[in-house]
């Protein structure tokens, strides 16, 4: 199994980016896409914009869930192989698609119940409403092939092929921004045309990803002759996997929450949540390499956890902190200057360049410390202790940021700096890396350091 083996053997340095760089790659392709899909939106008109803005947190749902129930299917599997245990590794990924699959079904049914409430908690605008419906529906309704192609990427790069994951998203990426234009303008489908182009991009990206796991990924043989849901084996994954959707989904809260206390108490108002909704587009494609080197950096730290190889394991975290450290500290760079060209990428006017540039600058100051939190959030994913990421996720997104962010948009407001609003993301991602390092050195203590020595 040569390329399960190079979790274990492989050079640190060489198997962080080896693992990681394709992931990296096709995650920046789909952060292009979305910062692609939002300029063709822009050109229909800011009312448009800021629908699809809104959607945000119910699409963030989607892929917390998905992305989430991934992270327990590849940690499971990683230690299975780690372990020499095949057969549970097979176990694992025949209930992790039938979990796929399930959700798929469940979004479904939840958004034609609810799509409507969502908006009209959100904007009383009958036009935003509107549009951000159909674009909801669609999307939600369609989203078996981002299940799919999530739960087929993780078992991809589970066994070390994270070459082929980058394939599966690219090319789905691809015929999403080929169709992006031709849906919305020359079929003159609006926002229905992108989200039409949305589901189909995903749908191709999924059926790549199976193709590729069934003809590629020898490690793994997957049959459904006969299959029962392991109910037990399901509860481990999510034992993993619900941390990862609930600290994901705590984005989807925070999102929710936050367009709420813009438009309520912003001077900009709508106008300060569709700048919030670029801001996220912008953010993707800053944070897409972190949680590339996450993803690849879950898979290493394992299967050198099921093999008992301590010191691999703490250089990998050690090696992919510092390498996001420095990621995130270009995209500050970025960020504070060149906002207005970043934003001029949407038809930005005078008012959300007004809000946007103070926004974006202030906001990018917290990259680092964001990053060097998201690397050690995915070694306490590899080892079981996916609650530290959840609960640190918890203080950052919703006990530090949202009661921050409502009181310094009430001080702004009463002195005339609406600006202030922006210092809440500084705020709580300091309050995030001091936790998040209090829990990496009580794994270290209670984990890492009881292991035995190994002679690498």
């Amino acid at each position: 199994m040569t390329n399960q083996n190079k979790l274990g053997t492989m050079p640190i340095s060489k198997l962080i980016w080896n693992m990681s760089l394709p992931i990296i790659a096709s995650m920046l392709v789909q952060a292009l896409y979305n910062i692609v899909d939002s300029i063709f939106v822009s050109r229909i008109s800011e009312s448009a914009l800021t629908a699809v803005s809104l959607t945000f947190p119910a699409q963030q749902l989607i892929i917390a869930v998905a992305a989430g129930t991934g992270v327990g299917i590849s940690a499971l599997i990683g230690r299975a192989l780690g372990a020499g245990n095949q057969r549970r590794a097979n176990e694992v990924a025949r209930n992790g698609i039938f979990l796929a699959v399930a959700s798929a079904v469940v979004f479904c049914i939840l958004t034609l119940c609810f799509s409507h409430v969502f908006f009209t908690a959100q904007t009383t605008v009958p036009e935003i409403v509107e549009q951000g419906n159909l674009y909801l529906l669609i999307v939600c309704c369609g989203s078996v092939g981002i299940f799919l192609e999530i739960t087929f990427e993780r078992l991809l790069q589970a066994t070390g092929r994270s070459i082929l994951s980058m394939y599966t998203q690219g090319v789905g990426t691809i015929i999403n921004i080929i169709l992006d234009p031709i849906c919305i303008f020359v079929l003159d489908l609006g926002v229905v045309g992108a989200a039409v182009a949305t589901i189909t991009g995903q749908l191709c990206s999924a059926a790549l990803a199976i193709y590729l796991c069934r003809t590629k990924n020898k490690e793994i043989h997957i049959s459904f002759r006969g299959f029962r849901p392991n109910w037990q084996l399901i509860g481990n994954i999510y034992v993993i996997g619900i941390p990862s959707i609930i600290m994901m989904a705590i984005s989807s809260v925070m999102v929710f929450v936050m367009n709420k206390i813009l438009i309520a108490l912003h001077s900009a108002k709508e106008t300060a949540a569709t700048m919030f909704g670029v801001y996220f587009k912008l953010n993707s494609f800053i944070f897409m390499p972190i949680f590339g080197l996450n993803t690849g950096i879950i898979s290493i730290i394992s299967y050198n956890y099921g093999a008992g190889k301590r010191k691999r394991m703490l250089e990998t975290i050690h090696r992919s902190t510092l390498y996001a450290v420095i990621v995130m500290a270009v995209g500050t760079i970025i960020f504070e200057t060149i906002p207005a060209v970043l934003l001029g990428m949407f038809k930005a006017n005078d008012i959300m360049l007004q809000v946007g540039i103070p926004a974006l600058r202030i906001i990018g100051l917290s990259f680092p410390f964001a990053g060097m939190g998201i690397l050690l959030s995915g070694a306490f994913q590899a080892v079981g202790k996916s609650i530290y990421s959840m609960l640190t996720s918890i203080v950052r997104q919703l006990l530090v940021l949202l009661p921050a962010a409502l009181v310094l948009a009430l001080i702004g407001r009463s002195v005339g700096n609406a600006d202030l609003v922006w210092w809440s993301f500084p705020i709580s991602e300091t309050a995030s890396l001091v936790m998040t390092l209090l829990f990496y050195r009580r794994m270290r203590r209670t984990i890492i350091d009881t292991m035995p020595e190994d002679e690498e």
